[in-house]
């Protein structure tokens, strides 16, 4: 009886609810990398991530003028938006340019809700860009793991062919797992950040290849992993693995007992202050 009660409410969401992706995409063919990897909990855990990320909003944006919409479509045909906050004009004059970072936020977050807060980035010589998730604001397409991992190799691709010089990404919690994954094996040099990101996807599910403890790489010295001991959203616990792995392999490793999870712990400078230390070369704690 309560199965049959959970099956009928599960299908009343998946049918009554846009699980299956943005209305652009709506008439396109069905694309396998939308298929689920992660069992029949991972539409119905995307959809309530997208629902607590709320509606894009481009007006946001309206009076920034170095915010440029960009967009990429990816091989199975959905079309990826985001946005590029252009590096500064100061910082051209500095011959600071020719430096891209790459933010993967977190799972209920929109492009257009965070990319104003990389400003610092910009007057450092980086363009910055946030895409939506497939999905989630104004991309197209179903809201699968196997799917945004594919779409950021594709975004990582398209970014280093504009001959950036020097390139960087920031991963904040299931952002980090995104770039831990879309990295494996990338070659050339980059400077990475992976900040509130649990050491596993396979305990919720999903295939041990997709873990972050996975695909850390085995020299990870130009890596920085942040973690708050306040994080109630990703636990100490949930992270102590990968984050003492990353420090036997070189990397540094921060726990700041003043942070909590990213961008709801009220901590969002002092956090983005370590990350912009590291990119630069400095002590990311300050020191």
């Amino acid at each position: 009886m309560h199965q049959s009660i959970y099956r009928s409410i599960a299908t009343l969401i998946l049918l009554t609810a846009g699980l299956y992706g943005t209305p652009a995409s709506a008439g396109k063919p069905e694309s396998r990398l939308e298929q689920s990897i992660c069992g029949f909990k991972e539409p119905i855990a995307f959809w309530l991530w997208s629902m607590a990320a709320g509606e894009a909003d481009p007006a946001r944006l309206a009076q920034f003028p170095a915010v440029q919409p960009v967009s990429i479509t990816s091989r199975d045909g959905r079309i990826l938006h985001g946005y590029r906050l252009a590096a500064t004009p100061a910082a051209d004059r500095e011959n600071r340019t020719g430096a891209y970072l790459l933010v993967a936020q977190g799972n209920a977050m929109l492009a257009d809700q965070i990319i104003m807060r990389f400003g610092a980035f910009a007057d450092s010589g980086y363009d910055v860009y946030v895409f939506d998730y497939r999905g989630n604001g104004r991309s197209e397409g179903k809201r699968r793991l196997k799917a945004i991992l594919n779409d950021y190799r594709e975004i990582i691709a398209y970014l280093d062919a504009q001959s950036y010089q020097r390139r960087a990404f920031y991963g904040l919690s299931f952002g980090g797992a995104v770039l831990l994954d879309a990295l494996r094996n990338q070659p050339g040099t980059m400077s990475v950040v992976i900040d509130s990101t649990p050491s596993r996807l396979s305990d919720y599910g999903c295939p041990r290849a997709h873990d972050p403890l996975t695909n850390l790489p085995r020299d990870a010295r130009r890596f920085l992993f942040i973690a708050g001991t306040g994080d109630r959203v990703v636990t100490p616990e949930a992270a102590a693995e990968l984050l003492d792995t990353a420090a036997r392999r070189d990397a540094l490793v921060i726990r700041d007992p003043a942070l909590g999870h990213p961008f709801m712990d009220g901590h969002t400078d002092r956090r983005l202050a370590m990350i912009q230390r590291f990119l630069s070369g400095e002590d990311a704690r300050g020191n």
